[in-house]
């Protein structure tokens, strides 16, 4: 009995010094992002500009759009950035509900230089505001770009949010732009 108690001592000894390790060891967190923008124009006009999962020519980074499968569940595109031959991000369509004015998708092939995360999914609609217009939600949750412990400044936590930050406003943006307040 006493030789067990002394394992059991020293198994929990083990296990406290192991911790902070352990803790440290457990790899990066997801991170969600939402953002809004509000538009004067009706639900059903904005949905017409952005509900085509084929097309993301209102989005300002976005030069080219190539796909298949229209809005149907696993449609994918790819994205061309900048110009017709610019970097792409690859994308599939998982969920489109058109009555809910709301797609998800996710992207499928991404170099982490264009944009520093991994596991990325999003989800875009369009939500009828109180007293007319529209909000316009963008939110997502992705994994930065590094996956491991001590990651790159350019491939952490804050670069990816950051990152994907920027491409959420920049649409919102120009959505904003283009129908108003």
């Amino acid at each position: 009995m006493k030789l067990h108690r002394r394992q059991a001592i020293l198994g929990l000894a083990l296990l406290g010094a192991l911790a902070p390790t352990l803790a440290a060891a457990h790899g990066p967190s997801r991170q969600k992002l939402t953002l809004t923008t509000e538009v004067g124009a009706a639900p059903a006009e904005v949905w017409a500009v952005i509900g085509n999962f084929q097309d993301m020519s209102w989005h300002p980074a976005v030069a080219e759009t190539n796909g298949e499968g229209g809005n149907e569940i696993d449609a994918t595109r790819v994205l061309h950035l900048g110009s017709a031959d610019g970097p792409t991000i690859s994308e599939i369509l998982y969920k489109y509900d058109p009555e809910k004015m709301s797609y998800s998708y996710r992207i499928t092939d991404v170099d982490v230089a264009v944009l520093p995360v991994t596991n990325y999914s999003s989800h875009l609609t369009v939500i009828p505001k109180d007293g007319g217009g529209s909000v316009i939600e963008w939110r997502g949750a992705f994994y930065r770009g590094y996956p491991n412990n001590d990651p790159p400044e350019e491939l952490n936590d804050e670069a990816a949010i950051a990152a994907v930050t920027g491409v959420y406003q920049a649409g919102l943006d120009a959505l904003h732009a283009r129908f108003g307040d």
